[in-house]
């Protein structure tokens, strides 16, 4: 006769299964609200440094690592815990970040400093701090690691860093005040969204050349309210969904055609999302509102409103 535990493992029901969760960072509360994605409430809070915004996990979500702003650090969380494991070395007051695809470096943008910093997650050590324009932002890693980016907002340009060389290799003008981007299609393009100039300019990596620019018009909304902040694409890599901060909408955009194809009303002041792990559901931080926007994907449709920290920011999927 089996054990109990063996037949349990025989079943596959040796452990409990893990929920699948939505980390949000709280500008103003100093904290992390965790959604369950079954229930979409929030089950825990979680304390952090002073004004958290960018969010990642590892690819194992093992860590998860958090852009303590005004703490003037990267600290590093047990996610199972909630333990602050350790602070790593930022620069002053980090923005967003990106983890290299090997796990091993932490690409930082230090907004006062105008420099991008690389932090060593193993040995806690900065290895390179590369100057580029002012008030850095955002930033992405090509799939092959081959490549950073760094967004100046002031300067208005997304800077092309080398990854062996930890230099500069190009430098491409965009709209007024760029805040996020990302490479598709596997590395061919990236996207670069202009909050100001209200576009998102898109550009051939081979070559650093823009091949077009995609531009926002939502009926009864004033044009400088539509300001494209954070966006996310489906794995097909065939539709984009873009924040468009205080128009209180998400675009939903074609990326064959760069058509936008809908809006849909959110919270105020929407300002980054993430995906559930099945992609049937977008979460999108809404700042001003101070909840959590869900999406159904297939429907292109808000079907609820989650209350979390006062100006949630960045969001993360575990």
């Amino acid at each position: 006769m089996l054990r109990v535990s063996t037949l349990a493992l025989c079943l596959g029901l040796a452990s409990p299964a893990v929920a699948s969760e939505i980390w949000v960072t709280n500008e103003k509360d100093d904290t992390i609200s965790v959604i369950d994605i079954d229930t979409l409430e929030v089950v825990r809070t979680i304390p952090t440094g002073e004004r958290p915004r960018g969010i990642t996990f590892n690819s194992d979500r093992s860590r998860v690592y958090i852009c303590a702003s005004d703490s003037n650090a990267v600290q590093v969380m047990d996610p199972e815990t909630g333990e602050i494991l350790h602070d790593l070395p930022s620069g002053a007051d980090p923005e967003q970040f990106v983890l290299s695809p090997d796990d091993r470096y932490l690409w930082i943008a230090n907004e006062d400093d105008a420099v991008t910093t690389v932090v060593d997650v193993e040995t806690r050590k900065v290895v390179a701090q590369i100057n580029v324009g002012i008030e850095p932002e955002g930033m992405a890693v090509s799939p092959d690691g081959k490549t950073v980016i760094t967004t100046s907002e002031t300067t208005n340009m997304a800077h092309w860093i080398d990854t062996e060389t930890r230099s500069i290799r190009a430098n491409t003008l965009v709209d007024a005040r760029p805040r996020h981007a990302e490479f598709i299609k596997d590395g061919a393009e990236l996207w670069v969204s202009a909050e100001i100039g209200g576009t998102i300019s898109v550009f051939d990596t081979s070559n650093q050349s823009e091949i077009t620019k995609i531009r926002f018009d939502i009926q009864g909304v004033h044009p400088d309210l539509i300001q494209p902040v954070g966006f996310e694409l489906t794995p097909d890599q065939k539709t984009a969904f873009v924040a468009l901060g205080p128009s209180n909408h998400v675009a939903v955009v074609n990326a064959e055609t760069y058509e936008v194809e809908d809006y849909l009303l959110v919270g105020r002041r929407v300002w980054h999302m993430a995906f559930s792990p099945d992609h049937s559901q977008l979460f999108t931080t809404n700042g001003v509102s101070g909840d959590v926007t869900v999406i159904d994907v297939a429907a292109r449709k808000a079907v609820k409103s989650i209350k979390v920290g006062r100006f949630p920011w960045g969001a993360a999927t575990r």
